[in-house]
Formats: structure tokens, sequence, C-alpha cells
């Protein structure tokens, strides 16, 4: 497979496309944002580094998944839980915090990938919806199966792909309730403790996105829920409108002479 290596530190790199090299990856090293938006659409992976001298990572990686839906892991000294929640919101299908063990990577790289691939057998890949699956319907949100959509109130909403494949999974049976375990299992596959928090920092994300806070339910101590939640309020009515005036005023109906 084709990977795209972004990073910026030689040394690092070349360990990297060293150990990738020994699996039979084609390895493309950049070290410049630049050059990952431009090289991003060979690649079947991407590892990327989020501190690059001319655009930071973050930013980098929301661009990044505007034009590929490669399978993306963050390879990165950023350690702080806030630096691991705003990196899986912004797209990567896993967080790697360094120093790491390169046996550790390599297996993350091949769990993300089997998870990814539509032609690999479960675990971790979601079932494709069936052929004519019709859209389920939660409140004001549809999710289209099929079509791998979702709207609220009739208007596009633009989820990752995991996040999309969370929603999916427990929109495919809204009477049930899922363990974390289960889900994990379906759309992760290899559980690692990341997985684990990436969990709920996509979910958070739905919710988040979707602007519908009860469209994922939480079963405390268990899992979660496809909700059924209410559209946001609108503005409060004029509980006393005053009158159209160009319907003039309202007809004596009274009675008496005509």
């Amino acid at each position: 497979m084709h990977a795209l290596l972004v990073e910026d530190d030689d040394r690092m790199a070349q360990a990297l496309g060293t150990a990738l090299a020994q699996r039979g990856h084609t390895v493309r090293r950049v070290g410049r944002a630049l050059d990952a938006l431009r090289h991003v659409r060979e690649a079947e992976f991407v590892l990327l580094d989020l501190g690059l001298p001319d655009l930071d990572g973050l930013e980098l990686l929301r661009r990044l998944r505007t034009v590929c839906d490669a399978p993306l892991i963050v390879v990165t000294a950023r350690c702080e839980e806030r630096d691991i929640v705003q990196g899986l919101r912004a797209g990567a299908d896993d967080y790697v915090v360094k120093p790491f063990r390169m046996a550790e990577l390599m297996a993350r790289i091949d769990s993300v990938r089997r998870r990814t691939d539509p032609h690999h057998p479960h675990p971790g890949r979601p079932e494709p919806a069936p052929a004519g699956a019709r859209p389920v319907r939660a409140g004001d949100v549809e999710v289209d199966l099929a079509g791998r959509t979702v709207t609220v109130a009739g208007a596009g909403v633009r989820l990752t792909r995991r996040e999309f494949d969370v929603l999916a999974f427990l929109a495919a049976r809204p009477d049930e309730v899922h363990s974390r375990e289960v889900i994990l299992d379906r759309i992760w596959g290899d559980a690692f403790l990341a997985a684990s928090r990436s969990l709920d920092v996509h979910v958070a994300g739905i919710r988040a996105k979707t602007g519908r806070s009860g469209l994922v339910r939480t079963v405390r101590g268990f899992g979660y829920q496809l909700g059924f939640p209410a559209p946001a309020p609108g503005p409060e009515p004029d509980p006393d409108p005053a009158p159209d005036p160009a319907v003039g005023p309202a007809p004596d109906v009274r009675g008496g002479e005509r």
C-alpha cells in the first residue's frame, strides 16, 4: 500500500519509513503541509505529525479531510487530553503519542486498514446497509444508511467517516441498547485503550454537529442507544400579534342593524 508520511523530523521519518518499507509499503515522505495536500490523494493511508513548520497540524488534518478519506493516524508528541480529543474530532482514525513502540504503531496501522477496507471481513468494519434500505428517522434527524448521509430538519450535516459508522450502527438497530464493547468491536475491531476514548469523542461529535444532544442516548455504565431528540426550540410566538394593516380591522359580528 502507498503510505503518505507527513513528518518534518528527519530521524523520526527515517525510522518510520524503514519500518513501513519492511512491511511492504511504498512510502512518500513530506515535511510540509503544502506537500501533504499535494500528494494526499495518492495515499492509501496517512501518518501525520502535528508539529509542522508551515501550518498547525490540526488545521492541516481538517484540510486533508476535505479532500481525502484515506485512513489517517496522528503520530505526535502532543499528549494532552485536549489535543487527543481535537485530533479525533478533526477526523483522525487513531492517535499515537511519541515516544511509542514501533510494533504497537504497526499494529494500529493494520487495525485501521482492516476496519476501513470495504473488502475486508468483520471484525472492525460496519456491515453495509442492505440494498433498498430506507432511511432511519429519529425526530427531525434522518440517517440514510445506504447513501451514508445525515440530515437535520432537511439540512445536510457532515460527519467524519467514523462518526457516521457509529451513528449508522445505532440507527440500524434503534430499539436495542448496545454495550461499549460491542460498538468498539464492530466499529474499531481491535479495541485498543485509545479506541475506548475515541468512542466517547465521536459520540460527542455526533451530538455537536447535529445539534441534537439526545440523538445518541447514554445508558450509564453500559453503552449507547439511538435516541429520538426533539427539534431545537425556535423563537417564541407573539402571544398578541398586531393586526395585519393590509387586512384591516376585524369585522363586527355582534349583530344589530344592517
